[in-house]
């Protein structure tokens, strides 16, 4: 049974939440940040990246230290401010592409977390968990919520059409036209209805956010070591989460770009592929697999499709019947010899939202020797993946919403 509390979260106030709210640090090019940091003081991007103020790149224990005081400042300036009760909140996103996300902001257990109710889909680094962890220890907050989702429920659906009738804490539209709502619900009959609704959901899955899980149970080990007088109850037992119903969660495919053909002619390496696919020239024809176990193939000015021959692979589970990890076992490993996903710099990947145009174009100018397509995974098969305990390929995965940093902060 899925943990759920309310919390008292540190927001922007209303006049300065357009322009604080920002998205992961990580999604910006670096000209893309030096101009929000020089136009907007307020901008959360300005928290995150402290060493702006000195002209100077700044990383590891010395940053960590630089963003707490950043952060401290914007409190001490009333950029921030802090509710009185605890609450969930609802909040809603429709993108410039007209798709509406639902969902609320609430604290959940790491607890659950460790005993697989909050159940992972990806593989995350040890390093990167560490890392992360040492900085929530120093910075004392997070900013940024994990995306869970569940299966779609009715009756939370009618506590948030209830509450979405009332005027919402926060509306606004990003430069990347988005708009953004937020409503505050801190009723404590209607907080006790969520939390009880969410205690009969058996199991949530990370949509996005497999590092920020991983490293907050990390953190909440290490304080609940320090503390003598730990009760399983201190806010660092909890992380903050974005739990949206499954219908709303928008996967996009990552198509795979790589640089050579591990050495092989265009016809040796066509033959090869000839044991695993049935392959069909499709000349200039854009090309999008519409089903499982098939594959788009652009290779030398030249759409391809690849289906499968069932009857030389084998599948006894969800991971085999993956196509990202079908790619990888037939293709990309045995043929092309990629072995690592994630370090080789043979091998790149673009997500559906660029679609085979940009698949063909870098191809075309010769960054790239082939590019593959694939379906976008269901929720389904990511629901499966978990359930087995099995983790997909890097990469398997595009989700939306994608959240703004800094709209509600969880302090711990």
């Amino acid at each position: 049974m899925a943990k759920i509390i309310p919390f008292k979260a540190v927001r922007p106030t209303r006049d300065k939440v357009s322009l604080l709210a920002a998205r992961s640090y990580e999604s910006y090019t670096a000209l893309q940040v030096e101009s929000r940091l020089r136009d907007n003081p307020f901008s959360f991007l300005h928290i995150v990246n402290p060493g702006f103020r000195y002209h100077k790149e700044i990383s590891g224990e010395e940053r960590y230290g630089l963003v707490k005081n950043r952060y401290l400042e914007f409190k001490e300036d009333g950029i921030f401010m802090q509710d009185e009760k605890p609450s969930f909140y609802i909040y809603k996103i429709v993108n410039r592409d007209g798709l509406v996300f639902n969902g609320f902001v609430g604290a959940t257990s790491v607890q659950d977390y460790e005993n697989n109710i909050i159940k992972k889909h990806e593989d995350t680094l040890e390093y990167r968990e560490v890392a992360f962890k040492e900085y929530l220890k120093t910075v004392g907050f997070n900013a940024e919520a994990v995306l869970l989702t569940y299966p779609n429920n009715q009756e939370l659906t009618d506590i948030k059409k209830l509450v979405m009738q009332n005027r919402p804490e926060y509306e606004f539209t990003t430069t990347y036209r988005d708009t953004h709502y937020l409503w505050n619900v801190d009723d404590e009959e209607l907080l006790k209805k969520i939390q009880e609704i969410f205690e009969k959901i058996p199991s949530l899955y990370i949509a996005d956010g497999h590092h920020r899980s991983a490293s907050s149970y990390l953190l909440a080990k290490d304080l609940k070591e320090e503390n003598p007088h730990h009760t399983g109850e201190e806010p660092y037992n909890f992380f903050m989460s974005y739990l949206i119903p499954e219908s709303d969660l928008k996967i996009y495919e990552f198509n795979r770009l790589v640089k050579d053909l591990n050495g092989l002619t265009k016809q040796e390496f066509l033959i090869k592929l000839d044991e695993y696919f049935r392959i069909e020239n499709r000349g200039m024809e854009y090309y999008k697999p519409s089903q499982v176990n098939h594959f788009s193939m652009y290779l030398d000015g030249e759409f391809y499709s690849l289906h499968l021959r069932k009857s030389k692979y084998k599948i006894t589970n969800a991971l085999d019947a993956l196509d990202t990890h079908i790619l990888y076992v037939t293709i990309l490993n045995p043929i092309l010899g990629i072995e690592d996903l994630r370090k080789d710099k043979r091998i790149e990947y673009s997500h559906g939202k660029k679609d085979l145009a940009y698949v063909k174009t870098v191809v075309d100018s010769g960054e790239f020797a082939v590019g593959f397509g694939v379906l976008p995974v269901t929720t389904e098969e990511m629901r499966k993946i978990a359930d087995e305990g099995f983790k997909m390929p890097p990469k398997s995965t595009y989700i939306e919403p994608k959240l703004r940093s800094g709209v509600t902060v969880y302090e711990f």
